[in-house]
């Protein structure tokens, strides 16, 4: 294909992804998967409505899966082309501007994770079952999408598996029907949610709840029962946790909260919309990877419900649930925020100063220094702030975008109202240089409680 239709870009770290000539509201998927041959067959039905007159529309697809059936608004298409991870449709009417767009398309196939940059991502296999962990443009691997995180939609998931398998997606659970050996598991999720947050999880799980019946927002565990022990221990905060991190960050903005650990070690735990997936390793009886379960879930609010428009803006993911480590650890007892903080420069001034956290490029996006200098531009914004503006700002900015997506400008000029002076210096040392500034003194300000 050599005509503008890729072009430009929607987003210069994934050149490939995402898609013109539509926005999508809705995805309803009907899958079914056999655990045994890793197989995969889907029915995708994807309501958009169009934002130019075009010829063809393009969706992203893994060329692992093949396609055997497209519809157009109802009519079989014109003509479809698979190849080099993109399925491009031809309708056999044009569709006029803001008019309605339903796509729908059969396939089937082995999935499996899509290489690039930043390993594999997408389906993956288990031991015994799967997982979807698809950030940032592994969404693809199993289901035709808009694959960005600017393209924001509800979803419809349909599950159907082997009996004996738990199968866990996002939203909340509307139907269960065992048929023989199948059952299939429904799920909507009603809140807009970018694709790569979208997922699946398989496995020999069994399903309990977290906290009491009175906890303000269900909370539900998915495990191996012969992880539950350690489960009960290492988890047991989360409720604490929740209460801590509504109190600073605003309400908690999905139905529910679910964690999953899988029977399979993982490498990093695993982002998902309303759901956060851990390995066994991370369940070790002794609350060993507990900074990683506060991070997990303040990415509900910061990723799930505000997700970046561009990957470049990844430091609002990642530097705000770093942050989110460092609050609870002191509001459960242990360093506080600021010496969380100071530790990490000290640590980060041995390391390599060549990354601007506000723009670090594709190969450097998940690198662990935006992480931490993502934190570090936080605790010198409370600082400049004080306590009681800095936490109005956050719970303002989590309100305000709430299940929208976002920019750093926006959170900038949102930071500006809050602060006498301007902010610019401190947005250019900490987001636009390359050279790590120093911490401002404490003077006390920086206590979470």
């Amino acid at each position: 294909m050599t005509d503008k239709f890729y072009e430009p870009p929607i987003d210069e770290y994934l050149p490939q992804n995402g898609n013109r000539g539509y926005r999508v509201s809705r995805y309803e998927l009907e899958l079914g998967y056999r655990v045994s041959s890793n197989r995969l067959s889907g029915k995708a039905t994807i309501t958009a409505v169009t934002t130019a007159v075009r010829p063809r529309y393009a969706l992203d697809l893994s060329q692992s899966l093949n396609v055997t059936k497209v519809f157009v608004n109802g009519a079989k298409a014109a003509k479809y082309v698979h190849q080099h991870g993109k399925l491009v449709i031809t309708p056999q009417q044009r569709v006029p501007a803001g008019g309605a767009l339903v796509l729908t398309v059969q396939y089937a196939g082995t999935p499996k994770p899509v290489r690039g940059p930043w390993g594999e991502v997408g389906w993956e296999e288990l031991t015994e079952g799967a997982l979807v962990a698809s950030q940032p443009n592994g969404a693809a691997s199993w289901f035709p999408c808009d694959d960005h995180p600017s393209s924001k939609a509800s979803y419809r998931i349909s599950i159907t598996t082997d009996s004996p398998y738990y199968a866990l997606a996002n939203g909340t659970l509307v139907g269960k029907q065992t048929k023989a050996s199948q059952t299939t598991w429904v799920y909507e999720q009603p809140e807009p949610m970018s694709s790569y947050l979208a997922t699946i999880q398989i496995g020999y799980y069994r399903k309990h709840r977290i906290g009491s019946v009175h906890t303000p927002v269900p909370m539900q565990a998915v495990v191996p029962a012969r992880l539950r022990a350690d489960f009960d221990h290492d988890f047991a905060r989360q409720p604490r946790m929740m209460e801590i991190f509504t109190e600073f960050f605003g309400p908690y903005p999905f139905a529910g909260y679910t964690v999953v650990v899988t029977d399979d070690d993982l490498e990093i735990p695993i982002e998902a919309q309303g759901i956060s997936i851990f390995g066994a390793n991370h369940c070790d009886g002794r609350r060993g990877a507990e900074r990683l379960v506060a991070h997990e879930l303040a990415h509900q609010w910061f990723g799930n419900s505000l997700t970046i428009r561009q990957w470049r803006d990844i430091w609002l993911h990642e530097g705000f649930a770093c942050y989110a480590e460092w609050i609870w650890s002191e509001a459960a007892g242990g360093p506080t925020a600021d010496q969380l903080a100071r530790a990490a420069r000290h640590n980060l001034s041995r390391q390599p100063q060549d990354i601007v956290i506000g723009d670090p490029g594709p190969q450097h996006m998940f690198d662990d220094r935006v992480y931490k200098r993502g934190a570090l531009t936080l605790h010198t914004l409370r600082l400049e702030l004080g306590d009681t503006a800095f936490f109005d700002l956050l719970r303002e900015w989590t309100i305000r975008y709430r299940h929208s997506s976002v920019s750093t400008e926006e959170f900038t000029d949102l930071a500006s109202h809050y602060s006498a002076t301007p902010l610019r210096p401190l947005w250019d040392d900490w987001l636009n240089g390359a050279g790590l500034p120093q911490l401002p003194p404490s003077g006390g300000q920086a206590s979470s409680r």
